[in-house]
């Protein structure tokens, strides 16, 4: 999800370059919610990775 989230940033990079801003805009504001996504869900994994279940001995 992070590389998705760096291609549309380049995207809108690139796009922003040229002169398009409506298509840079949109490609900006995808790769910032795949971020956020991919932020969310990786603190969430570790959260559970320290709070799992662990062996009883």
């Amino acid at each position: 999800m992070l590389r998705w989230a760096v291609i549309f940033l380049v995207v809108a990079l690139v796009a922003a370059l040229f002169g398009f801003g409506g298509i840079a805009s949109g490609a900006a504001s995808i790769a910032m919610i795949l971020f956020w996504v991919f932020l969310a869900i990786t603190v969430i994994l570790f959260l559970m990775s320290l709070f799992g279940r662990r062996p009883v001995v």
